[in-house]
């Protein structure tokens, strides 16, 4: 028996294992994903027990445990979770398609390219205008900002310009990883400062909701909201699975990559509109969340590696679990549920990007 006879069987046992336990691992990452959102409808201002909760969502409870569970707790934890997958797995798309590990829709001035687009929409289509009085409806109105569809839209296409600008200097500029940062943090800048400019000339009702709406907060999804939030991740995380093998080989380079017959651009271009889509809705339901999309595939990428197929799927999963737990947070720390969750990944995500800064982007 020859020693190549013996290799075989043992990478192939080798690699075997591996799915296995990647597999178990994302297993265990739904388990803790279940069971936090358990912990959030039954946690809060309102204690409810686990069988209440089981009863209000099984629909045999209609008292006001069943309200709160299946009209605020329930539409604010699936849009956690839906945008916290969305964000994470256009981060892990991102820094694919340029190459960086420090790349993702903040650092990029993605969000705050949506986030002014949105600003425009609000001010100047009137897409930002209260549901109801602010002096006289409840707290739940006074959160629920009408024309949502024409925000994304307009916050899709801030995304979109910023995405074009980033991608039209990395590819025809040909800028290393620390430049298509800095042009990011110059977009960032400007956009910002757009959006400074737009609210000082809008009105009193039209500076709340910008204000309200850049907080960053997923407690104002409703469902067609959500809806369009979980169809735009399930479309990044679908790109990403059906092109994993493609991404795989853009690791390798350009060149090697259109060796074995990979279209660079064509993957680029579709790839980076899909991820300012995703990021584009994400932002214009729940404001901008930051470092999320850089956070959740560092730490999925420490767990399973480069490979693109369980990459993915744990980075969703890591985002859906962390935004959810900075919701839940935010939610049990103030009391009233009023903390943005933009302030809390914030804390976390400021930390791993100075730490990566400092080993000099390497992932």
């Amino acid at each position: 028996m020859t020693s190549s006879t013996l290799v075989a069987p043992s990478l192939a046992t080798t690699h075997l294992a591996r799915q296995r336990l990647l597999g178990l691992r994302a297993l265990g990452l739904c388990a803790a994903l279940l069971l936090l959102a358990l912990y959030a409808l039954a946690a809060g201002s309102y204690d409810l027990t686990p069988g209440r909760v089981l009863a209000a969502l099984c629909g045999q409870d209609t008292g006001p445990g069943a309200v709160v569970v299946r009209s605020i707790r329930l539409p604010r934890i699936l849009a956690a979770m839906a945008g916290g997958c969305g964000l994470a797995v256009s981060g892990v798309l991102i820094q694919s398609l340029l190459g960086n590990p420090l790349a993702s829709p903040f650092t990029l001035g993605i969000s705050h390219g949506a986030a002014f687009g949105a600003a425009c929409g609000i001010v100047f289509l009137g897409a930002g205008s209260f549901s109801a009085n602010a002096l006289f409806a409840t707290a739940g109105e006074t959160a629920r900002i009408s024309g949502v569809f024409a925000t994304s839209l307009c916050a899709f296409a801030g995304a979109l310009a910023a995405t074009a600008i980033v991608s039209a200097l990395a590819l025809l500029r040909r800028l290393g990883p620390q430049a298509i940062i800095l042009c990011g943090v110059a977009l960032s800048s400007l956009f910002t400062a757009g959006t400074i400019l737009i609210q000082f000339f809008a009105d009193e009702l039209q500076l709340a909701a910008i204000v309200f709406w850049t907080f960053g907060d997923v407690s104002r999804a409703r469902w067609p909201q959500i809806a369009a939030m979980a169809a735009a991740a399930g479309g990044v995380t679908g790109m990403c699975l059906l092109a994993r093998q493609d991404l795989n080989a853009l690791l390798a380079g350009d060149d090697v990559a259109a060796s074995v017959g990979v279209a660079t651009r064509r993957l680029r271009l579709w790839g980076m509109g899909l991820a300012a889509l995703c990021t584009g809705v994400v932002v214009a339901v729940c404001g901008v969340i930051a470092f999320l999309g850089l956070l959740a595939p560092h730490i999925a990428r420490r767990t399973t590696g480069a490979d693109h197929g369980p990459l993915v799927v744990h980075a969703g999963l890591w985002g859906a679990l962390l935004l959810l737990g900075a919701d839940t947070a935010g939610r049990l720390l103030a009391g009233t549920g009023m903390l943005p969750v933009g302030v809390l990944t914030s804390f976390m995500g400021a930390p791993l990007f100075l730490f990566l800064l400092l080993r000099g982007g390497r992932s």
